[in-house]
């Protein structure tokens, strides 16, 4: 039983074999997923793609680095499309200081009205963070983003940010990353954080975890995540796929 929380099937690389994908991800125990979209192309393939799976979701947002290209109406469209039954959450959202296509005070800008709208929805949110941590804690702390929550996606940083992203009621996912030989960041995260404030995800088609680092991600690799995670707690698979699944389907509010 595993909740990819974080995967992209609306992106090209899936165009070929999603249902194929799709088949694979459930023969490898993933029960449930959630679909990011994140600018005007890939929000309608993450509701279309929801709308024709029983157990896959939806996410809507806006990604920081594309920030400069985001409207009012785009902003408008997000909320009304935050009442589709199958959309979970706001995001992804946050900061990306890696990538310059948007400068960082309208990163900043949009990132905020997304936190107002997520709490007019009362619905979680997703944030991306790209080396901008404390920006990132400092907004969501100004924003009181603590009344919806949500997840540090593919959190990849130091085990000191933790405990500010735990009071303000946000969830660490860990995804392929963890699996890496050097990484050690990623799992001393994934030892130290609370059992019941845990998700795993792939963020497929990225960051395909050992042993096909390098090669596309998909939803079945989540297994690989977990599996590691296991290791290092010294728990069996099977717990942290009822854990992390338990605390996914309490976030997004669904069964």
């Amino acid at each position: 039983m595993l909740f990819d929380t974080h995967v992209h099937l609306n992106a090209r690389q899936f165009t070929e074999d999603l249902p194929e994908t799709i088949g694979r991800a459930f023969d490898a125990g993933v029960t449930r997923m959630v679909v990011v979209g994140f600018d005007r192309e890939t929000i309608p393939l993450a509701i279309e793609i929801a709308e024709q799976n029983e157990n896959i979701y939806a996410a809507v947002g806006w990604h920081p680095v594309d920030a400069i290209d985001m409207t009012e109406e785009d902003l408008t469209w997000i909320e009304e499309l935050s009442a589709h039954p199958k959309v979970v959450a706001l995001g992804e959202m946050g900061l990306d200081y890696h990538w310059d296509k948007s400068p960082k005070e309208v990163q900043k800008e949009v990132f905020r009205k997304q936190i107002h709208l997520a709490k007019k929805v009362n619905m979680p949110i997703i944030i991306h963070n790209r080396e901008a941590t404390e920006d990132i804690i400092k907004i969501l702390q100004e924003e009181d983003a603590k009344k919806v929550g949500g997840i540090m996606h593919c959190y990849n940083d130091s085990v000191d940010y933790v405990q500010a992203c735990l009071d303000m009621n946000f969830y660490i996912s860990l995804g392929g990353p963890v699996t890496f030989k050097n990484a050690l960041l990623p799992k001393e995260v994934a030892k130290q954080v609370p059992l019941d404030k845990l998700l795993i995800e792939t963020d497929a088609p990225y960051l395909a975890p050992h042993p096909n680092r390098g090669k596309r991600n998909e939803p079945a690799y989540v297994k690989l995540v977990a599996e590691k995670i296991a290791e290092l707690r010294e728990m069996s698979v099977g717990e942290i796929g009822e854990a992390t699944t338990r605390n996914a389907c309490n976030l997004f509010g669904v069964k």
